[in-house]
Order: C-alpha cells, then sequence, then structure tokens
C-alpha cells in the first residue's frame, strides 16, 4: 500500500487536502470519489517521521492531556488537532498532525497508529477503536494512564534497585586493579626470594592476577559483547526471545520478578479491552501483547482456542506454565459473576505489589553481595601477603 497527498473539492465546493491510502493513484482516485470528492491533484507523499523517538514521560502526558480533552465531549480528531498546538515538542508535534491527516482522510483509528506502532505502547490504537466505538475513551484512557505510571515506577524502581549495586562494583573494580597493578607486583620479588620461591597458593594466585589484569578484563570485555551480542541475536526472532525469555525466568530472585510483572501488565491491558466489550478469546489473543512475552502469546492463542470450541477457561489453561492457575480462577470466577473487569484490575494490582516486593528484595540482596565480594577480594589480598611473611617469621624462629 502506498500514501497519496491529494487536493479536492467537496459537494460543496469547499478545498480539502489530506492523505489517503491505496494500491495505486488511479485507486486513490476512485476511493476519493467515493468520497464524493472532485479530485483537483494527486501525488505519492513521502512518508513524515519524527526526527527523534517520543519519550515515556511525553507520551504519558499526551495520554493524559487526551484523556481530559475526551472526558469533556470534545471528539478524538478535534481534541489530537488541539493538542497539537499545545505540544512543545516538534517530534510529538508532527507525530499527532501525522494522524489527525490520515483520520482526516478517511484512515482508521487503529490503522494510524499502527502505523506509528513504535512510538506508542502496544494495543493502543485498538484501545483508541475500543473506546470510541463504545463511547467510553475518556475512561479506557484513564485506565491506560494509570497503567503506564505503574509500568514507569517499576522500571524507575529496578533502576534504583540496580544502580547502588552497580555503583559499588564498578568503584570496587577500580579499587581491585589499582591494586593489582600497583600495590602487589613490588611484593613479588621480595617475597620470592626471602621464602626461596615456597610461596602459599593464595599468594601465588594474587601475583598470577597482577601479572594479567589486562587479559582479566579483556576476558570479562568479551564476556560481556558476548551477552550483549547473543542477546540481540536472541531478540531478532521469535524462537530467540522465547529461548531468552525462558532463560530469563530461571534466573533465581529476577525471574519471579520478570513474571511477576509481565502477569501484570497482561491483567490491566485485558481489564481496558473487557472494559470495551472485547470478547474473552480476543482479550487472550491481544492481552499478552502488552507484555513482549513470547511465552504468553503462546498460552493465551490456545486457551483462546481453546475457549472458542467451548471449552471452560480453567480446562484451556491445563496445559499452562507461565499462566498460573490462580489468574485464570479469577477470570473464570469474575466471568461467572459479571465482575470480569474488576477481577483483572485485581490481578493487575496483586501482581505489580509483588513486583515492588520483589524489587525491595532484590535491592537488598543484590548490595551485601557486592560488599562481600569486595570484602572478600581485599581480606584475600592481606592474606596473600601475611601468610609468607608468617612463614618466614616461623623459619627465623625455628
Amino acid at each position: 500500500m502506498a500514501t497519496f497527498e491529494y487536493s479536492a473539492l467537496t459537494v460543496s465546493q469547499r478545498l480539502m487536502k489530506g492523505i489517503i491510502e491505496a494500491g495505486s493513484p488511479e485507486e486513490a482516485t476512485q476511493l476519493l470519489k467515493q468520497m464524493q470528492l472532485k479530485v483537483n491533484s494527486l501525488e505519492k507523499a513521502i512518508p513524515e517521521r519524527p526526527k527523534s523517538p517520543i519519550a515515556r514521560t511525553e507520551f504519558l502526558l499526551f495520554n493524559q492531556q487526551l484523556a481530559s480533552l475526551t472526558k469533556s465531549g470534545i471528539p478524538l480528531e478535534k481534541g489530537l488537532r488541539e493538542l497539537s498546538k499545545d505540544v512543545a515538542s516538534r517530534p510529538m508535534r508532527q507525530l499527532i498532525d501525522a494522524i489527525v491527516r490520515d483520520l482526516e482522510a478517511g484512515v482508521s483509528i487503529e490503522r494510524a497508529f499502527e502505523k506509528r506502532k513504535e512510538h506508542f505502547p502496544p494495543l493502543y490504537g485498538r484501545i483508541l477503536k475500543a473506546g470510541v466505538e463504545t463511547g467510553r475513551l475518556s475512561e479506557m484512557l484513564t485506565s491506560l494512564n494509570r497503567h503506564l505510571e505503574i509500568s514507569n515506577q517499576t522500571r524507575r524502581i529496578v533502576f534504583e534497585a540496580l544502580a547502588y549495586p552497580a555503583v559499588i562494583f564498578v568503584l570496587a573494580s577500580f579499587v581491585m586493579t589499582f591494586v593489582l597493578l600497583f600495590l602487589i607486583p613490588p611484593f613479588e620479588a621480595v617475597l620470592k626470594e626471602m621464602t626461596y620461591g615456597g610461596l602459599p597458593g593464595v599468594t601465588e594466585l594474587i601475583f598470577a592476577l597482577s601479572r594479567h589484569v589486562g587479559l582479566f578484563w579483556l576476558v570479562v570485555g568479551c564476556i560481556v559483547a558476548g551477552t550483549i551480542l547473543i542477546n540481540a541475536v536472541l531478540r531478532s526472532s521469535s524462537e530467540g526471545r522465547s529461548i531468552r525469555e525462558a532463560i530469563m525466568l530461571r534466573v533465581p530472585g529476577f525471574g519471579w520478578l520478570y513474571h511477576s510483572s509481565i502477569l501484570s501488565k497482561m491483567a490491566e491491558a485485558m481489564a481496558m479491552m473487557v472494559a470495551a466489550g472485547t470478547d474473552m478469546p480476543t482479550c487472550f489473543r491481544l492481552g499478552p501483547d502488552a507484555t513482549g512475552s513470547e511465552k504468553l502469546r503462546r498460552e493465551g492463542t490456545l486457551i483462546a482456542s481453546e475457549v472458542e470450541q467451548g471449552a471452560g477457561i480453567l480446562d484451556a489453561g491445563v496445559f499452562c506454565r507461565v499462566i498460573p492457575r490462580f489468574f485464570l480462577y479469577s477470570i473464570q470466577l469474575g466471568s461467572q459473576r459479571n465482575e470480569l473487569a474488576d477481577n483483572l484490575r485485581g490481578l493487575g494490582d496483586m501482581y505489580a505489589q509483588q513486583v515492588r516486593s520483589a524489587q525491595v528484595r532484590l535491592q537488598g540482596l543484590l548490595l551485601p553481595i557486592m560488599i562481600i565480594f569486595v570484602g572478600g577480594f581485599v581480606m584475600m589480598c592481606v592474606i596473600a601477603m601475611f601468610l609468607p611473611m608468617i612463614k618466614i617469621i616461623t623459619t627465623l624462629g625455628g
């Protein structure tokens, strides 16, 4: 499909300009005629893209403003146009203007946002479409704001949990490198001469490390670079992402945090879709998209297929390994009591709280590990230097 810029006259002879998608200029002309427009000019459009990506905080502000406008009853297209005038960021203004032009040209809301999906959360276009169709757009945008705020808070807490131990580790690395390069080597010749080469094993190890500090950091650098490369390769395919996710789920401490995080996102996304009147199979197919989890996508698709064939939710999820039985039981119970949206929001809150608790535990665990590691290394260096001296004193005393 190509994009064409057009200039045309309406039935009332008003000049109208916009953008339309079609397979060819002839098809675009035909589509415009069906819209009762008399075409003056039609040219292939050069896609407009923002020069820089949209920040998360900037999008959150945009979504909050859009929710406020739609709550006051302003139509989506007009609301977006008004927002474009007030946005300070040029890339964001260009993005909104491009979306408005598409909407005014007859492109569906879902399609207009799907074309720019790299700038928006998963399912954003579908959420807007469902909100417009059900008349609950403001409510759904407010719910999405809540979900985005939780996600931003989660990222901030994870960063804070890892930042301090990371700083300690970097500083410790500099200290250990300085000790091995400048403090340890002068003792090697002296101690070997005084002990006639009979140094303890731990002392020999420290001296060996001091002679190969450069090689050690080269190996560490290769391991880090290799890990980044493998991660990039795995993320490039569905199977690779599934393997990467399986590894993440098995990492002690972090695996449970990640599991709770994706379940919280899935519950929040499904709650928004249920509030918009989406049927349960579609919720299971689309809900996992908000998480980026390949395993949830596969399990959600299989559950949706079983439910469409008449199976109960618990029976449909009997094979699940990532989606817990409690998650499915809560959904089934909510469906029976007509409280599904509330149950899903409750699940989202519960798993979000588990994430916060896991983050606190992770932070409390990482810092002592770093301190023990650094302290252990310093203690090993001290012992390595003192053992030969003890041996010398013992020999002289004998």
